[in-house]
C-alpha cells in the first residue's frame, strides 16, 4: 500500500454541500497520449493530445461533451418553471480552446445553442437560466471567456 499524503488547496471560498448527489470517478494513466477509465468500467477510451496523430479523444473534447449534455439537462430543468417546451432536436455544438495567456495554459469556450421552433425571448429565457444553474457554468463563471450563442 502507498502512503498517501494530503494537498490542502487553497481556494478564495468554499462551496457548502448539502448533498452530494453523484460521484464520477476515472482513473487516468498516461496523461494526454495515455488512456482513461471510470471505475463503473462504462468509460474507457484512449486519450491523445489535441491535434496529434493518436487515435484518442483530449481533455477539450471531453469538457466540451459533458459541459453540453449537462447544460440540455440544466435547460430541461429550467423549461417547466419558465412554461416551455423544449424541441426534440435541441443540440449545442460546443467548442472549447486550448490557450495561452501570461499565466500560461488557459481554456476558454463557445457554446452555440440551438433551439429550433422558439421564439427568441423563450430561447433567450431557457438559454439564460440553464446558465445560471448548470453546474459546468457555475465551475466556468468568472474562470475562462464563454460565449453563447442561440439560434431558433
Amino acid at each position: 500500500m502507498t502512503e498517501q499524503q494530503l494537498i490542502d488547496v487553497k481556494n478564495d471560498f468554499q462551496v457548502e454541500i448539502e448533498k452530494v448527489l453523484y460521484t464520477g470517478t476515472v482513473r487516468i494513466t498516461g496523461g494526454r497520449e495515455g488512456k482513461a477509465k471510470s471505475s463503473d468500467d462504462r468509460l474507457e477510451i484512449n486519450l491523445s493530445t489535441p491535434g496529434g496523430t493518436g487515435a484518442g479523444t483530449n481533455p477539450e473534447q471531453l469538457f466540451a461533451a459533458g459541459w453540453s449534455a449537462c447544460f440540455i439537462g440544466a435547460m430541461r430543468h429550467n423549461a417547466p418553471r419558465l412554461s416551455i417546451i423544449i424541441p426534440n432536436d435541441v443540440a449545442i455544438d460546443a467548442e472549447v480552446d486550448l490557450a495561452t495567456n501570461y499565466d500560461g495554459f488557459c481554456l476558454q469556450a463557445r457554446l452555440n445553442v440551438s433551439l429550433p421552433g422558439l421564439s427568441p425571448e423563450q430561447a433567450l429565457a431557457l438559454v439564460e437560466a440553464a446558465h445560471e444553474t448548470c453546474p459546468y457554468s457555475k465551475t466556468t463563471r468568472g474562470n475562462i471567456n464563454v460565449q453563447i450563442n442561440v439560434s431558433m
